[in-house]
C-alpha cells in the first residue's frame, strides 16, 4: 500500500512538473493578430504621391532595412512582412489605408505613418482598436500624450521641442532680433510657432510678423515678399521640403539677408538645399539630431559605416545626402530594437510596453550625445538637438547638444 502511495505521489509530481513546463512554454509565447512563430506583420502609410511625396523615400528605406533584417534571420527567428500604402498626404485616404491594414491585412501594428494631418486622422481609430500607432513620422506634440492616447508614440523630436532650441539660440546670439515667421497652416506649423513663442518667453514680442501658407498653394513667393517688407532681420521658415526650397530661392532672389532658420523637416541637403541651390543656402541654420549622410566627418564613424554598408547592398540608388534616407534607417532600427525586447510576447500591449522602455538606445545614425529614452510617462523618444549652420555643401554643428524639454520623465 505504501509503495502504491509513493508511486501515486511520484506520478502526481511528474504530472505537475509536466504541467508547469508546458505552462511555462505557453507563457513564453503570446501573440496578437499579425504575429506568429514565423512572421511579424507591420503596416505603414506614406505619401508616395502628392505634395509631400519627397518623404516617400522613408518608406522605401524602411522596406530595405527590414529586408536586411530578414536576410540576417529575422527577429527572434521571425521574418518581417512590411505592408506599406500610399495616402497621397490626404487624411481621408490615410483613414482608408489604416482600416485596410488593421481589418484586411491584420497587421500587428502600424509603424511610422507620415505626416501630422494623416496621423491626426487615424489616431482615434487606432487607439479605439488598441493597435500601436508607433514611431509616427511627425513631431506634433499630440503624438506623445500617453494618458490620452496610450497606443500612439512619436519618434523624432517634438516640433515644440525643436523650436524651443531655436529660441534658446536666438536669445543667446541675437537678443535684439526682429523676427518674421512663415509656417505651414496645420498642426506642424502651429506647434513650431508655439514652441518658438514659449521658448522666447518675455521676448516673444520680437516676432514682428507671422504668415501662414496652405500645402495646396503652388508657390509661396508672395508670402516671402510680404515678410521681407516688414524689415525683419531674422527669418524663421517652418516649412516642408517643397516650400522650404521655394523659400530659400525667393529669399536669395530678393537679396534679403536675414539670419535664416529652417525647420529640420525641410532642411535636407539632398532634397531641399541642393534643388534650391547651395549658393542660396549658405549660412542657413537648423537643428539636427541625426548625422548627415553626405558629411565626410562621419566616414570613420562606426554607426555610419554600418549605414553606408546597408545602402551599398540594399539601397544602392538611394541618395545618402537626403535626410529622409537617414531618417528611415534610424526609425526602422528603433522598431527592430522594440521587437527584439518584446521577445516571444508579441502582443500589442507588450509592443507599447517595450516602446516605452527604451534606455539610452543609440541608432547608428543619431548624432553623438543624442540618445533615445522613453518611459510610461515619456512618449517623446528623441528630445535632444544641436544647432547647425550650412557651409559649402554640408552642415557644421555649432554649440552643444540641447535638450528641448518635452520629455515627461
Amino acid at each position: 500500500m505504501l509503495s502504491k502511495l509513493k508511486l501515486n505521489v511520484a506520478a502526481v509530481s511528474a504530472i505537475a512538473a509536466l504541467a508547469m513546463t508546458s505552462g511555462h512554454a505557453l507563457a513564453q509565447k503570446k501573440y496578437d493578430t499579425g504575429a506568429t512563430d514565423t512572421e511579424i506583420k507591420i503596416g505603414n502609410i506614406m505619401p508616395y504621391s502628392g505634395p509631400a511625396s519627397a518623404y516617400g523615400v522613408i518608406g522605401k528605406m524602411e522596406e530595405a532595412y527590414f529586408k536586411m533584417i530578414n536576410e540576417q534571420g529575422g527577429i527572434n527567428g521571425r521574418k518581417i512582412t512590411f505592408i506599406t500604402y500610399d495616402d497621397g498626404y490626404s487624411p481621408p485616404k490615410a483613414v482608408e489605408q489604416a482600416r485596410k491594414l488593421v481589418e484586411s491585412d491584420e497587421v500587428l501594428l502600424v509603424f511610422g505613418p507620415l505626416g501630422t494631418p494623416s496621423n491626426s486622422a487615424i489616431q482615434k481609430y487606432l487607439n479605439a482598436k488598441k493597435v500601436p500607432q508607433l514611431f509616427v513620422a511627425t513631431g506634433a506634440t499630440k503624438f506623445g500624450e500617453p494618458k490620452e492616447f496610450p497606443w500612439t508614440m512619436g519618434w523624432q523630436p517634438a516640433y515644440q521641442s525643436e523650436s524651443r532650441v531655436y529660441a534658446k539660440h536666438l536669445l543667446a546670439t541675437k537678443p535684439d532680433a526682429k523676427i518674421a515667421v512663415m509656417y505651414q497652416n496645420d498642426d506642424f506649423g502651429k506647434d513650431m510657432l508655439k514652441g518658438l513663442k514659449d521658448g522666447l518667453g518675455a521676448k516673444a514680442s520680437q516676432i514682428i510678423a507671422e504668415d501662414s501658407y496652405e500645402v495646396s498653394e503652388p508657390t509661396i513667393d508672395s508670402h516671402i515678399i510680404k515678410l521681407k517688407a516688414t524689415g525683419a532681420d531674422v527669418f524663421v521658415s517652418f516649412t516642408t521640403p517643397k516650400f522650404a526650397a521655394q523659400a530659400i530661392k525667393k529669399v536669395a532672389e530678393l537679396g534679403w539677408k536675414p539670419m535664416y532658420i529652417q525647420s529640420n523637416v525641410g532642411a535636407s541637403v539632398g532634397s531641399v538645399l541642393k534643388p534650391a541651390g547651395f549658393e542660396n543656402a549658405q549660412g542657413i541654420l537648423t537643428a539636427l539630431y541625426a548625422k548627415d549622410g553626405a558629411d565626410s566627418q562621419w566616414d570613420n564613424d562606426e554607426g555610419m559605416k554600418k549605414f553606408y554598408a546597408f545602402l551599398a547592398k540594399y539601397a544602392p540608388d538611394a541618395n545618402k545626402t537626403d535626410g529622409s534616407v537617414v531618417y528611415g534607417y534610424g526609425q526602422a532600427q528603433t522598431l527592430v530594437q522594440v521587437l527584439k525586447q518584446a521577445g516571444d510576447n508579441l502582443t500589442r500591449e507588450n509592443i507599447m510596453k517595450q516602446a516605452a522602455s527604451l534606455k539610452d538606445f543609440t541608432p547608428d545614425t543619431l548624432l553623438p550625445g543624442v540618445k533615445i529614452n522613453t518611459s510610461a510617462t515619456d512618449f517623446y523618444p528623441i528630445d535632444q538637438l544641436q544647432i547647425a549652420r550650412f557651409k559649402g555643401e554640408k552642415y557644421e554643428q555649432i554649440g552643444p547638444v540641447i535638450t528641448g524639454g518635452m520629455g515627461g520623465s
